[in-house]
């Protein structure tokens, strides 16, 4: 037997030592690994104006607010972006240089829609648009009309959940039409990821159905759960809707177009993090979707949980990938929040004393960047 010298010896101790307390970090040394900036990130806002008539399900603004992460300029100065005022900010934002000119390699970036939560906004998204806009990526993400807490809240903006894809679908038309980004973006690298309610946006815009009446008809039962609660947004929102269902002829109306398909076929992958309203939707719709899928739940999720929606969406979807995040809650895969944001809003931003939010964030950056670039090839 060859021996080894004494102080290779102790050499190669001391890497296995270093290697076992690494296999202790399930996926957060992996993550931060793929988290290495290859470009410096832009963020702009486009207020896109779909043409009329449109659904825009009762809210104050008749545009589409779009948030938009970029590859940006090496030149480019990134700063501190924040939700809410900077000196007492409600959450933040990642780092980005506002405004600053794309980058000029390469030719074509990949395009990344991104759907907020129910009563949330686009820049709830930035912790995953800015990594995407850093390893290559072009991240759009839309403030849904009605149902984002940029301006007041309203029942359509609610209820009517598969508009949330048609929005899509236009902030796709008009990115691929911006003077900027449209000659930048590849047309046939285009997907979607969305959280909560903006997961069940991309299982719709995915080719799913999700009926308001399939909805109504889970909580009535027996297998009735949390989701049938209504959201603390919106305090009364299942009494409004039943009141809006009887004395609203355009709401109604609303209602029949909620079983037609909504799939856009320019969506190559989608990545649903905590997708919610399972019961929505129709089983043979979901057996229909033919893109790659990835489903990222917290496996401590209560808001929606995880057997009615993430779990069923990953049994009747064909090859969808489920992955549970270990201690995860539902809002642990919104914005890191600020001080203020854990004094007025615990339900939102207090995670369990053992979680560390932004090593979940990096995690689940990595798994949609590792899954993107598999299936926007």
């Amino acid at each position: 037997m060859k021996i080894l010298h004494p102080w290779l010896e102790k050499m190669l101790g001391l890497l296995v030592l270093v290697a076992t307390a690494l296999a202790g970090l399930p996926g957060r040394a992996a993550a931060q690994e793929n988290r290495a900036t290859l470009f410096r990130v832009g963020v702009t806002t486009r207020r896109f104006t779909p043409a009329e008539p449109y659904n825009w399900r009762g809210a104050q603004t008749h545009a589409l607010v779009t948030t938009i992460w970029y590859p940006a300029d090496p030149a480019s100065l990134e700063k501190s972006q924040w939700i809410g005022n900077p000196d007492s900010p409600f959450a933040a934002a990642g780092k980005a240089a506002p405004d600053a000119k794309i980058a000029p390699v390469p030719a074509k970036f990949p395009l990344v829609l991104l759907s907020h939560g129910t009563g949330a906004s686009a820049l709830m998204m930035a912790w995953l648009g800015a990594d995407l806009a850093a390893h290559g990526y072009i991240a759009a993400a839309v403030n849904h009309p009605g149902n984002n807490a940029t301006e007041p809240y309203t029942p359509q903006g609610f209820i009517l959940w598969w508009e949330r894809a048609r929005d899509l679908s236009v902030v796709a038309d008009k990115m691929l039409a911006d003077i900027t980004f449209g000659p930048r973006i590849d047309p046939q690298r285009i997907g979607a990821a969305g959280f909560s309610l903006g997961g069940f946006t991309v299982i719709e815009i995915a080719g799913g159905i999700g009926v308001l009446s399939n909805y109504e008809a889970f909580c009535k039962s027996p297998r009735a759960d949390g989701m049938c609660a209504d959201p603390v947004e919106f305090p009364g929102l299942l009494a409004k809707g039943e009141e809006l269902q009887k004395s609203d002829p355009d709401f109604r109306a609303a209602l029949e177009d909620a079983r037609h398909s909504h799939r856009d076929p320019r969506i190559r992958a989608i990545f649903a993090m905590a997708p919610a309203l399972g019961p929505a939707f129709q089983p043979d719709s979901l057996e229909k979707i033919s893109i790659p899928v990835e489903i990222v739940v917290g496996a401590d999720d209560s808001v929606v949980p995880v057997a009615s929606s993430a779990s069923f969406f990953a049994k009747e979807i064909p090859r969808a990938k489920l992955t549970l995040l270990p201690g995860a809650g539902h809002y642990t895969l919104l914005a890191t929040c600020g001080e203020l944001g854990h004094r007025v809003r615990p339900d939102l931003c207090n995670d369990s004393s053992s979680l560390d939010r932004d090593a979940v964030h990096a995690q689940t950056a990595a798994m949609a960047l590792e899954f993107f670039s598999a299936n926007l090839k």
